[in-house]
């Protein structure tokens, strides 16, 4: 990779690590389920005039956003409120792993020792971040961010499901479905939506503008050019690197205590996703062609 791209790669984890301290400073503004069905609503304003949905994939994308809007969005942002913003980023680490089951199941991907390794090393890492002393009060909120990265790996497999589409026009259409979806969530489940609107600060608008513009539009727009650019094994380790800045972010924006199981369980948790993420399956054996003069002197 040029020196250029590379530098567009740690953008782009920059702009998902801080995502979750700019999260959690706008769910403390606005109810969580009625802030992402504005951020769909941004987002199915700025993309649709610009892109063509495929008719026959409307069905398909509105499952995806059927299972991502409530289940992997909503629940993240519900369990931002009560948990750190570090801790939330390391707990969705496990995306990788559940994707790598939902994959194992669904497709019949052999997993293999390594990556089973991987898994268990993962999940160890979010057990000794789930002993913090913080996380006490914070545990269930905390398994709503683990149940939200399993809905990625469920969200991971209809998006293989849909087939080859414009990455730009499935967001658009997930968004189009999104936002209807979450804002029935929020009038059904939270209160205080309008009140909420009129008070909030600049920094919880400022958020929503963030997670609109940079993360679904921009980032996207740079990570779909770079794997389209390069092997997918050249661009995905990078998002290794989303934990470390979502840590870093949590600590030195939000002032979240730097706890050693924080940083050992981000840390086994990184090592574990490392495993799955850098996996190549072996080549098969090399098997020598039949020297044509020798197949002629049997015949």
């Amino acid at each position: 990779m040029t020196p250029g791209h590379i530098l567009l790669a740690l953008c782009v984890m920059l702009i998902w690590g801080v995502n979750f301290a700019v999260a959690k400073v706008t769910v403390a503004e606005l109810p969580p389920l009625f802030v992402n069905a504005i951020r769909f609503a941004f987002v199915a304003a700025i993309l649709l005039p610009f892109v063509r949905i495929p008719r026959n994939k409307l069905k398909d994308i509105f499952i995806l956003a059927t299972i991502m809007a409530p289940f992997h969005f909503g629940l993240m942002f519900v369990g931002l409120t009560g948990t750190d913003a570090a801790a939330a980023a390391i707990a969705m680490q496990l995306s990788v792993p559940f994707a790598a089951l939902m994959a194992s199941f669904y497709f019949h991907d052999k997993l293999g020792a390594r990556r089973t390794i991987g898994m268990i090393i993962a999940f160890t890492g979010v057990v000794v971040l789930a002993g913090e002393p913080r996380m006490d009060g914070e545990l269930f909120l905390l398994g709503m961010v683990v149940l939200s990265a399993a809905m990625w790996g469920v969200g991971n497999i209809q998006i293989k499901r849909i087939g080859d589409i414009n990455p730009f026009a499935l967001s658009a259409g997930m968004a189009m479905f999104a936002a209807p979806e979450l804002l029935v969530l929020s009038l059904l489940l939270e209160q205080g939506q309008m009140h909420a609107v009129r008070t909030a600060d600049w920094t919880a608008w400022g958020g929503v503008i963030y997670m609109v513009v940079l993360v679904a539009i921009v980032s996207y727009a740079i990570w779909y050019h770079l794997l389209k650019t390069y092997a997918v094994n050249q661009v995905v380790p990078f998002s290794l690197l989303g934990p470390v800045f979502g840590v870093a972010a949590g600590i030195l924006i939000l002032g979240e205590a730097a706890t050693w199981q924080k940083l050992v369980g981000g840390a086994i948790t990184i090592a574990g996703v490392a495993m799955i993420t850098l996996y190549r399956p072996p080549a098969p054996p090399c098997v020598p062609l039949a020297d044509p003069k020798q197949a002629a002197q049997k015949d």
